[in-house]
């Protein structure tokens, strides 16, 4: 899943937005036409929708009201039609907030913040290029999501969350196996060994998860 799906046609608007949100970490899919929204949203889904009106073929209140059918994921409506009655039927519809073109970037961006920091930082914490969400104990690298175990997500989700830290081997396998298991502590040795193997962009050479020699392990973003 994105995190920001960005509906326009006009790819000035495109480019510049864009830039600004990747600049904050989002992960970003843009497409140019409704019907292509629809797919995408289908398929993929996202955290958020920023959606124009004036679009090719079905226009932005359409899709508004095909997406609020089935999801609660908000949506911003950015558009030239700056008339009462547009925007009172976009948030009849079921968008979340209305902004006119041309809008202050900086405001757009407060706005995104508030809607994430509200909606999704009790379930998802996001570190570099990594989400992990909470409630579906899924991992998404760069916007694609990892084949982990729970074993795993909750090993990565512990390190994350102490990022900076040493944690000390006895800690971790405490942790995440209990005190009590039947599993030995060279688990923890294989665990480390297929998640650097999923989240490492060179696993021999790890820049994330990283040895701290007789101690124990440390993430680093």
């Amino acid at each position: 899943m994105v995190d920001i799906l960005v509906v326009e046609d006009n790819k000035e608007i495109v480019d510049l937005l864009t830039d600004f949100l990747w600049a904050e970490n989002y992960i970003v899919t843009t497409v140019d036409s409704g019907e292509k929204a629809l797919s995408v949203f289908e398929r993929y889904g996202a955290r958020l929708v920023l959606l124009d009106i004036m679009l090719p073929g079905i226009d932005g209140f359409a899709v508004c009201e095909k997406i609020r059918k089935t999801s609660d994921t908000p949506i911003i409506i950015l558009s030239a039609r700056v008339e009462k009655d547009d925007k009172l039927n976009g948030l009849i519809l079921g968008a979340d907030d209305y902004m006119e073109k041309p809008y202050d970037i900086d405001i757009l961006l407060a706005k995104i913040q508030g809607i994430f920091k509200r909606r999704y930082s009790m379930d998802e914490i996001t570190c570099g290029k990594l989400t992990l969400n909470k409630i579906e104990m899924t991992v998404y690298k760069d916007g694609k999501l990892l084949d982990t175990r729970a074993k795993e997500f909750e090993l990565l989700l512990l390190l994350i969350e102490n990022k900076g830290k040493t944690l000390t081997k006895e800690y971790i396998f405490n942790q995440i196996w209990g005190s009590d298991s039947e599993s030995e502590l060279q688990t923890l040795t294989v665990h480390i060994k297929w998640l650097r193997e999923k989240i490492e962009d060179n696993p021999k050479q790890p820049e994330h998860i990283l040895t701290v020699w007789g101690t124990g392990y440390k993430y680093i973003e």
